[in-house]
């Protein structure tokens, strides 16, 4: 097993970046913005899901044209990158868990469905731009997750095959994809995720620090 290449995937928001209070602040002063109310409940109810879903939900009676939008998502993830410019959100653990994988001689990659401004802004406050194989963003796929596609991409760039890849997802979408992929899954609740959306992975944790390197090559070995 330690001779054949082996990955762990990352996705980046919710997981290397703690960042459901930047996002939720950035819903909130782009709705203040246009005169618009946007609460913490009413960004609860649509976590997840992307800027498109979420503005054609609770922005349904502005009667948006498909240039709205657009110009709408640009500006409400440029004052999320604001956000985290200023003060940055690293998850707990993260760089601990990076730094153990490679040690042991793991290849890391990143699949975000994120426009590739946040997963570049990521990599430079995480530090990690000699340590990772690749990344990829949203813009670099046709089809987002659930579509395996970000991670059968990602794994390409580690040139590891998928059976040898972990992915770490704390979305739902992101936990079908990685499924979809043939890779082994561990889904992380972090803050507005439940366990029980998680529920499909491999493994469900509450924190990055719960895992190891030792721990997802026992369950790579076990993956039927």
């Amino acid at each position: 097993m330690s001779m054949r290449p082996k990955a762990v995937l990352f996705d980046i928001d919710g997981v290397l970046v703690d960042s459901y209070q930047a996002h939720y602040q950035s819903w909130h002063l782009l709705a203040s913005r246009y005169g618009r109310v946007c609460t913490e409940q009413d960004f609860a109810a649509q976590f997840g899901r992307t800027t498109r879903e979420v503005l054609e939900v609770q922005w349904h009676d502005a009667n948006l044209t498909e240039q709205d939008y657009r110009r709408l998502d640009e500006e409400k993830e440029a004052i999320f990158r604001e956000l985290i410019e200023d003060q940055f959100p690293v998850m707990p653990g993260a760089l601990e868990l990076i730094e153990n994988l490679l040690e042991q001689q793991w290849r890391i990659g990143l699949g975000s469905s994120g426009p590739v401004e946040n997963v570049q802004l990521a990599i430079r406050k995480l530090g990690i731009a000699s340590q990772i194989q690749i990344a990829i963003s949203g813009n670099d796929v046709s089809k987002g997750k659930p579509d395996p596609e970000v991670f059968l991409k990602a794994a390409q760039g580690c040139k590891t095959p998928p059976d040898s890849c972990v992915v770490i997802e704390d979305a739902t979408h992101g936990i079908e994809a990685a499924l979809a992929a043939g890779m082994l899954a561990v889904g992380f609740a972090s803050q507005g995720r439940k366990r029980t959306d998680l529920a499909q992975a491999h493994l469900v944790i509450d924190s990055l620090s719960e895992i190891s390197s030792q721990q997802l090559e026992d369950l790579l070995t076990l993956k039927p």
